[in-house]
């Protein structure tokens, strides 16, 4: 990609969204598109074909659609599928059908076997059963990757795909019934501390590790990966290591400033109990994180503290 390339950043995460478009104005970007400033309803395949007909994009950044947390994963199995499924469609056959140079498609951790041996290897992927509360998102993110994969192989194409680690950061999904563990526990403590309570409660044990990676890093890696691999084969995006949610709740704590106690909820699915990438594929090609999980976290509280402050 140069300067004058067109970019088409599609997705309905303000997370991903916001972050791409950001950094691709910082840089000297200027033909930059996304699926809201454009109006394309990326559900209707008469609305993404005449924005690709008419914009003619030769990079496509497909990023996440519709995601959730354990909660809402559990609640909403069938709207995660269909919509996921009926965006990535649309998406990669216009990409096709109007020859982009290039397609990055972003899947999820998810799509490993719950029980891959860790840190997890790209091998591991589709060699195993699914973790069961994320298995209907994760089949969607896996048909995503096995279709752009089949493009390729059908029609010639440089469709890629990555898996990146958990994201956070600022534009997150901070509504507790729909959010990550990570923007579910910044709203949950600086709530408290605003209403003075006295106990924060988390769910499940505190037991499970987790791999963060900040939402700039997964940008910078995706821009990377588009520079620089052209393999149909997966690659993950992460920081090479992880923090317990006991660990990362304490962590939450300090840098909100509550000081009450936390309660964990053992009653509550937890999902997998270590989810940990192998990133030494990317790292090898010259990329690796640059954003500490503290000061992450610390740039992603900052950003909420102010927007609650707004409203």
């Amino acid at each position: 990609m140069d300067k004058n390339s067109k970019i088409f950043i599609a997705g309905d995460k303000d997370i991903l969204r916001t972050s791409f478009i950001r950094y691709f104005e910082q840089n000297g970007f200027i033909n930059v598109l996304d699926n809201v400033s454009f109006e394309v309803d990326l559900m209707n395949q008469d609305s993404v074909r005449s924005f690709f007909k008419k914009e003619k994009p030769g990079y496509v950044f497909l990023n996440h659609i519709k995601s959730y947390g354990i909660a809402a994963n559990i609640k909403c199995p069938a709207d995660l599928m269909h919509t996921n499924l009926e965006v990535q469609n649309n998406i990669i056959q216009s990409s096709f059908e109007f020859k982009v140079k290039k397609m990055l498609f972003l899947a999820s951790s998810c799509v490993y076997p719950a029980d891959s041996s860790q840190a997890i290897k790209e091998s591991c992927f589709l060699n195993g059963r699914l973790e069961e509360t994320s298995a209907h998102y994760a089949v969607s993110k896996i048909a995503g990757i096995k279709m752009s994969q089949a493009y390729n192989l059908q029609h010639g194409v440089n469709f890629i795909s990555a898996v990146p680690a958990t994201i956070y950061g600022p534009y997150d999904e901070f509504d507790s019934e729909n959010s990550h563990v990570m923007a579910a526990l910044v709203s949950k403590f600086y709530g408290a501390k605003i209403r003075g309570d006295k106990e924060v409660v988390v769910w499940g044990r505190g037991i499970a590790l987790r791999e963060f990676i900040y939402v700039e890093d997964v940008v910078k890696a995706a821009v990377f990966l588009m520079n620089n691999y052209d393999s149909p084969e997966i690659i993950n995006i992460g920081v090479g290591e992880d923090i317990s949610i006991k660990d990362l709740a304490l962590l939450i704590k300090d840098v909100v400033g509550f000081r009450g106690k936390i309660v964990f909820d053992e009653s509550k699915p937890v999902g997998v109990l270590k989810k940990l990438l192998d990133s030494s594929k990317i790292n090898v090609l010259g990329w690796s994180a640059e954003i500490t999980l503290e000061e992450g976290i610390y740039q992603t509280y900052e950003w909420y503290k102010n927007l609650k402050k707004r409203v």
